[in-house]
């Protein structure tokens, strides 16, 4: 990292290309000026880029703002709502066409809004596998729908053994469903019973919200992969990574005590 001055004793953060403390920034309907605006000022932070849900089918210059994150050595990828949208009206090798058109070397599979047998996922992400690589998405996206952590155990491990990538905790853009109850806050039994089965670096949590992103790094370290984060976020997200905001301040000093009395 190309950072201003020296500071001592900071975590030691991975470098791109990177298995562990990933960023994935979601990119709502950025224009094509606001995409190069914020790489410029943070695309050295951002590993990957989700265009949220099925905005990549609305939004304008659509191959632009690709080329943009590109150039900047960003890949991109469309939420996997659009992806449910397509299979929704069995449309898989149309789905599997747009990507080809469009160049694209990730895809998500998710089934957060629609019904999907669980052994049916697992064929497509075994078949999207063989033409881009793919992060799979569990969890719902309906806040009535508690799944046990037995299940998202069992679900994550399947998906990874069918070629999954990593696999993503599903929160929503706004941080309030799956991994979080309605309030925001984390259901952090569930998370500690995943990461007894489940390496963590393999998993991409979605934490929109800050307490979220500080919970997460308190309990995994600076390189935890955190996504859904907005792009005006990414570097706020980064000095919490390292211990340069009042939130994680002390929690990367000496072992979570300050060096100096304050």
């Amino acid at each position: 990292m190309n950072n201003n001055y020296i500071l001592n004793g900071l975590p030691e953060r991975e470098v791109k290309p990177r298995e562990r403390g990933f960023t994935m920034a979601m990119d709502k309907g950025l224009s094509v000026r606001e995409v190069e605006d914020f790489l410029d000022v943070a695309g050295e932070y951002v590993d990957i880029v989700k265009l949220g849900w099925a905005t990549s089918y609305v939004v304008p210059n659509l191959q632009r703002k690709l080329d943009a994150y590109r150039a900047a050595g960003i890949p991109v990828y469309f939420g996997g709502t659009l992806f449910e949208a397509f299979i929704a009206r069995n449309q898989f090798d149309d789905y599997r066409r747009v990507l080809d058109k469009y160049n694209m070397t990730f895809a998500e599979v998710s089934d957060g809004s629609l019904e999907m047998n669980h052994e049916k996922k697992c064929g497509y992400i075994q078949t999207l596998a063989e033409q881009v690589t793919v992060l799979s998405e569990v969890g719902s996206k309906d806040a009535e729908k508690i799944i046990p952590p037995y299940m998202w155990i069992r679900l994550m491990k399947a998906e990874l053994e069918a070629g999954a990538w990593k696999v993503i905790g599903e929160a929503r853009e706004g941080g309030n469903v799956g991994l979080f109850r309605s309030t925001g806050e984390v259901r952090s039994g569930l998370v500690e019973e995943i990461l007894t089965q489940v390496p963590f670096e393999k998993i991409l949590w979605e934490a929109p919200q800050k307490a979220q992103q500080v919970w997460f790094i308190k309990l995994l370290g600076a390189n935890v992969n955190l996504g859904n984060i907005a792009p005006n976020e990414v570097i706020p997200l980064e000095t919490i990574r390292l211990g340069l905001r009042g939130d994680t301040f002390t929690h990367f000093l000496n072992n979570g005590q300050p060096i100096i009395d304050a």
